[in-house]
């Protein structure tokens, strides 16, 4: 019977060892080893032992990460009150330095987000947060990508979700809109104007230089004019007609 215990209690000691020892990390995923407190290496992917007590293990996942960046309250250049939101798309390049540079590398990442999203849109006027977002996005994404450097992390992609304007703001830049319009719309009217006054001009011109055109845009117009059968034409002859016929008389 002592024997027996004896064997179970070596047995159990061998199971607690081995599922100390002995790790199994996916393809996604690394270890960064500790041998007594100092790093010692990145391991993985596979099978991988380690010394229980003498050695301990992070583990760290290489995938992308998806982080929403909480809204956020921004006063742009043109003192508008603003509030935006925005999601990060990031991995880990360097396992070793998102632990031992940083307590929390997430949490990190998160609130660098928040810090350079408002300082980045801050530094820009209204109508180029929505006109130019893709710009904005670029610059945010390399700010953060510059600064997570030296935490092993990587900063893929910035997208900024929304940008929620107060009701009010919203109605003066509806306002705002339709005045660009209307000035528009103006403005290509009068280009018309200028347009058509200056062929009309032309066509002076041209119909002062040449006697025979000027006739010919009489007929024109009684053409224009016969066309309408409820008009009354008085035809007028032309002067030369009646120096003619008065010189045969």
């Amino acid at each position: 019977m002592g024997n027996l215990a004896f064997y179970v209690f070596i047995a159990v000691l061998v199971v607690g060892f081995l599922s100390s020892a002995i790790r199994i990390l996916r393809e996604y995923e690394r270890g960064v080893v500790f041998t007594l407190g100092r790093f010692t290496r990145v391991t993985g992917p596979g099978f991988i032992i380690i010394i229980p007590v003498i050695q301990q293990m992070v583990r760290t996942d290489l995938r992308t990460f998806v982080e929403d960046v909480p809204t956020q309250d921004v006063i742009s250049r043109d003192n508008v009150s603003v509030r935006v939101n925005a999601v990060i798309y990031y991995r880990i390049v360097e396992p070793q330095n998102a632990i031992l540079n940083v307590e929390n590398y997430m949490e990190a990442t998160s609130q660098l987000a928040q810090t350079t999203l408002r300082s980045v849109l801050g530094k820009h006027e209204l109508d180029e947060m929505l006109a130019e977002r893709d710009k904005l996005n670029s610059d945010i994404q390399e700010i953060l990508d510059a600064q997570t450097d030296a935490w092993g992390i990587k900063v893929a992609n910035v997208e900024i979700k929304h940008v929620d304007i107060d009701e009010s703001m919203i109605r003066a830049i509806a306002k705002q809109a339709e005045a660009e319009r209307l000035r528009r719309a103006k403005i290509i009217n009068a280009e018309g104007e200028q347009q058509a006054a200056e062929k009309l001009v032309e066509a002076g011109r041209i119909l002062a230089g040449d006697p025979r055109a000027m006739q010919l845009r009489y007929f024109s117009a009684l053409q224009d004019i016969a066309s309408e059968k409820t008009n009354t034409i008085v035809f007028p002859l032309p002067m030369d007609l009646m120096d003619t016929i008065r010189r045969r008389d």
